[in-house]
């Protein structure tokens, strides 16, 4: 249960947990104070925090600068952490245009092309593929849902990148996939891209 406070201490509060994690949305923070959504919003406003998209954008910006495999716009979702090589996180917002009509429930294609964007991104290569993909979608997904993507590259064997990506919303795990990647040297893509074995 939240503790009340007088508007001073919350905004004092409030700037200290954004600092903490820029990611937090109106509703959580709302929650999190026991005050109206309205009431979180008003703070931000008078502190010139801007919105949590806006927050997020700024930090991703600074990651897709990092990446060499693919550009910025082919992410799909925001990259909002990035150790090249190790590990990074995206968050995705899905739109109404992504469901299926009868449902309402998010098609896979766009869960999977969250996970293999941010695959692609935490390599340390200039060219690659996916060479394998070992799926599980555990739970639908809805419009409103916030898709957080964590990857890890758990090891690396030549041109080979074995890389696993886990995706939640809020504390449930949604999809996981095993991917292995090969990356591809830029002048051998250029002569000879119809001979290219990603396999075994």
């Amino acid at each position: 249960m939240a503790v009340r406070m007088n508007k001073a201490e919350r905004q004092k509060v409030l700037k200290e947990k954004i600092n903490e994690n820029p990611f937090y949305t109106d509703d959580e923070l709302a929650e999190m104070f026991g005050v109206s959504v309205q009431t979180i919003r008003l703070d931000r406003m008078e502190l010139g925090i801007p919105e949590v998209r806006e927050r997020i954008k700024s930090v991703a910006e600074k990651n897709y600068q990092k990446v060499r495999t693919i550009t910025d716009t082919e992410v799909v979702g925001e990259l909002i952490d990035l150790e090249l090589g190790k590990r990074g996180i995206s968050i995705f917002e899905p739109t109404e245009d992504m469901v299926f009509v009868k449902t309402k429930i998010v098609k896979g294609q766009y869960i999977y092309s969250q996970a293999e964007s941010l695959a692609m991104s935490v390599i340390d290569a200039s060219a690659a593929l996916i060479g394998v993909a070992n799926i599980k979608y555990k739970f639908p997904v809805k419009v409103g849902d916030r898709l957080v993507a964590k990857a890890e590259v758990i090891r690396q064997r030549g041109n080979k990148y074995f890389v696993w990506v886990k995706i939640k919303v809020k504390d449930r795990e949604v999809f996981r996939g095993k991917f292995i990647l090969v990356s591809i040297d830029e002048d051998f893509l250029k002569k000879r891209s119809d001979t290219i074995e990603v396999g075994n």
